[in-house]
């Protein structure tokens, strides 16, 4: 049985876009892992998806997106409360390997939660005049590929 790919409003594809970098950020971590690589290798890698995307990605869901359900919303709660147990989890330096662990299961889990539940709610409940330019201007297409210590591939 295959499923459908999801439709996207445009305002929230690049969004989608980059919910896949995600997802292959928490591969890379597995993958890394799986490897036997340095998790410091892997943390180095972590900390520049952060400030090179993922961050901008956050505020740009809770400044435009999830203010469109409210931030009283359960759902909106639970994104809000993710983003933070996942920022939480990239700056922890006490224990970067158990941090790295959690983090690829939270990225995951937060990802198919925000494209199968949270989006779609939003695209129901709204409609095109109600998203904010500043969605439709995003569009990162960052090369993930560009970080030189390729781990992933060793």
């Amino acid at each position: 049985m295959s499923t459908k790919p999801l439709k996207r409003v445009p305002q929230l594809q690049s969004l989608s876009r980059d919910h896949h970098h995600g997802l292959l950020l928490s591969w890379k971590i597995r993958k890394g892992f799986s490897m036997n690589i340095n998790p410091k290798r892997i943390k180095d890698y972590v900390d520049w998806f952060w400030i090179s995307q993922l961050k901008d990605h956050f505020i740009l869901e809770e400044t435009y997106v999830f203010p469109l359900l409210g931030n009283n919303h359960p759902l909106i709660k639970k994104a809000l409360s993710e983003h933070n147990k996942i920022q939480n989890l990239i700056e922890d330096s006490s224990d970067i390997i158990t941090s790295l662990y959690a983090l690829e299961e939270v990225l995951e889990a937060h990802i198919r939660f925000e494209e199968r539940i949270l989006f779609q709610e939003i695209q129901k409940t709204t409609t095109p005049e109600m998203y904010h330019e500043s969605l439709l201007k995003h569009d990162q297409n960052l090369d993930c590929h560009i970080w030189p210590d390729e781990f992933w591939k060793s």
